[in-house]
């Protein structure tokens, strides 16, 4: 269901749009996102190991002649960064920046890395999840070269993890790669607490922190694939408090227009007076915590 195309895909619904996040708007040059300040988001090429079909960027990806990498491309991108001593986070992804030969991943890396004000770099990938077998000794030792080396891993649902994948994560992790999850929710594949709990569970096995789970975006001809915003409020409500902190990722939506990543939580605080806060727990029960109103 998030591979195979279907009949849904044709069906436009009210706010879909075929790139709902503003990308291109906030594109100051061709393969390259900055949209907050101190980061940017580098689509190194268009393509991916598998195409799911709720993709924000499905406009893009599969399409050489849309979103084609190499290094006459990156270096436009390069030069924007380098002239930003803003940006201190570089995310690349694409596409799927491990789809890249070892050779040529070393050497956008290397670039990335001699940027002085580059501190932290990020890879947003779903390799290590549909194509375990790319994650080699070599690439990792690549990898390690440039630490801090961070990874965001996209994964939908616990059969994933697979023997292989669990190798393969741990082989990233061994390498010194910092890895964190990216879950879309979806209907009728992982909009259930128990499939989720699952997922967090046997990704903090392979040393994968949940890191977001995200509203489906309103990509053109995924209205199949959302769920209620509710829902996603009650997933969160049903993890916290009923299994570690750490297994507990951030619900977000990504605001269409460009508006970025807005948390969203159940409520917990749910009155005020004089001297404390009301709050409610994880059984729903009600407790005070101390909290004058300063005058």
């Amino acid at each position: 269901r998030c591979m195979v195309p279907t009949r849904f895909e044709q069906l436009l619904s009210p706010g879909e749009e075929t790139d709902p996040l503003s990308e291109e708007a906030h594109s100051p040059v061709p393969g390259l996102v900055h949209r907050y300040p101190d980061r940017v988001l580098f689509l190194a090429h268009g393509t991916c190991a598998a195409y799911c079909r709720y993709c924000t960027r499905s406009r893009l990806v599969g399409d050489d002649d849309k979103l084609h990498g190499g290094r006459p491309e990156w270096s436009r991108c390069l030069d924007y960064i380098a002239a930003h001593p803003e940006v201190r986070d570089v995310l690349v992804s694409g596409g799927d920046p491990l789809m890249l030969k070892d050779e040529l991943l070393d050497w956008l890396l290397a670039r990335l890395r001699a940027i002085p004000h580059v501190e932290i770099i990020r890879i947003g990938t779903k390799v290590p999840m549909v194509l375990p077998q790319r994650v080699t000794p070599a690439l990792c030792r690549v990898l390690r070269r440039y630490h801090p080396v961070w990874m965001s891993i996209h994964c939908t649902h616990p059969v994933e993890l697979t023997p292989e994948v669990q190798k393969a994560c741990n082989r990233l992790a061994d390498a010194g790669v910092v890895m964190g999850s990216q879950t879309v929710l979806l209907k009728g594949i992982n909009d259930d607490v128990p499939t989720l709990k699952a997922l967090f569970h046997g990704l903090m096995k392979v040393r994968i922190k949940p890191y977001y789970l995200y509203q489906c975006d309103p990509t053109a001809g995924t209205a199949h694939f959302r769920t209620s915003v509710q829902t996603g409020l009650e997933m969160i409500r049903g993890l916290r408090g009923h299994t570690s902190g750490y297994a507990v990722p951030t619900y977000a939506i990504d605001a269409p227009g460009g508006g970025g990543k807005v948390p969203l939580l159940p409520e917990y605080v749910v009155g005020h007076d004089a001297e404390s806060i009301i709050l409610r727990n994880y059984e729903g029960n009600f407790y005070r915590y101390p909290d004058p109103i300063q005058v």
